[in-house]
């Protein structure tokens, strides 16, 4: 993921003080999402995805094609519960099920599709590649399950 940052950040010939800036953190902080020091919160992913015009499925390396869209998507946390809920429901998985495959608890599991906590970044993600859904479909930024594949 983190290298998508840097490069997309370095297409639009912006420094990481500059992007700091733009995601309102400081330069170390997104110096550290860069460098894969520490993982970008959601809220991040979110502004940066909105501010480059590209998918989340693009930006965490799930899939090569780099769309564009010029809609801005705001967060919104009762999509996310109810689509993380949905795709385990269909998948016949308890939370206790889920919680193993993600290495959390169940209580936590509770918690992200209840909208008691935002599901971490780290999470979706590894929730996203377990199922093959989605990023963008998961955070309520698309309504196709499917994550574009190139041809």
């Amino acid at each position: 993921m983190f290298e998508n940052l840097r490069k997309i950040r370095e297409e639009y010939d912006l420094s990481q003080r500059q992007m700091a800036k733009i995601l309102n953190i400081g330069k170390s902080s997104y110096n550290y999402f860069e460098t894969g020091e520490h993982i970008i919160p959601l809220k991040h992913l979110n502004n940066f995805c909105n501010t480059f015009h590209v998918t989340m499925d693009y930006l965490c390396g799930l899939t090569d094609v780099k769309t564009h869209t010029t809609k801005s998507y705001k967060l919104n946390r009762e999509i996310i519960s109810f689509r993380l809920k949905k795709i385990r429901l269909q998948n016949n998985l308890s939370q206790t099920d889920l919680a193993k495959i993600l290495n959390t608890s169940q209580s936590n599991i509770s918690f992200y599709e209840n909208n008691k906590t935002l599901i971490l970044t780290a999470f979706i993600y590894n929730f996203a590649k377990y199922f093959d859904v989605s990023l963008d479909y998961i955070m309520g930024r698309s309504n196709d399950m499917e994550i574009i594949r190139k041809h």
